[in-house]
């Protein structure tokens, strides 16, 4: 089955502003916006609580069950901060939102976080994990980084991928 319309992966270190990017370009491209972690909440798709962490432990094979049928039919914005575990086919474009660590730190202290989820999340940012995760777990010439540290940087974002998606084609 051929999608007619494309699937977008957005993801990045928590705090770098995926659930703000994907609800604005599925509201810009009329794609459907799916937040993994609130349908890992909704579904109970997830192995428990991590104390240490401070969240759901995902049950990955569950998510992938989950949203097979869905992903085929394209025209989905998928928001989550992994990215190694879904399916390469599922995926035309994968977003990978990056923050300054000084405008991250800010973010996640405004949420709560812990001390250790705090570092764990700003290194995981340093080392640009989830770039090199996107880089290693799909084609490179889909995966594309994108600075987002302010609301400009959100809408440049925003007119980038939504005239992607305007120029896109299915792969015959």
């Amino acid at each position: 089955m051929v999608r007619k319309r494309p699937n977008i992966l957005v993801t990045g270190t928590p705090g770098t502003g995926k659930t703000t990017t994907s609800s604005a370009l599925a509201e810009a491209t009329q794609l459907h916006h799916i937040n993994v972690g609130d349908l890992v909440k909704a579904k109970n798709l997830h192995d428990g609580w991590d104390d240490e962490l401070d969240c759901y432990i995902i049950n990955e094979d569950l998510v992938c069950d989950e949203l097979e049928d869905t992903m085929e039919e394209g025209g989905k914005i998928v928001d989550y901060h992994g990215c190694d575990f879904f399916p390469e086919r599922w995926f035309d474009l994968v977003v990978v939102l990056q923050t300054d660590n000084t405008v991250l730190y800010d973010r996640l202290t405004r949420r709560g976080y812990s001390e250790s989820k705090l570092s764990n999340n700003i290194e995981c940012e340093i080392f640009q994990t989830l770039l090199e995760e996107a880089k290693e777990s799909y084609p490179e010439d889909i995966v594309l980084p994108l600075k987002s540290d302010s609301i400009q940087d959100i809408s440049t974002n925003l007119s980038t991928v939504a005239e992607w998606v305007r120029r896109w084609q299915p792969s015959t």
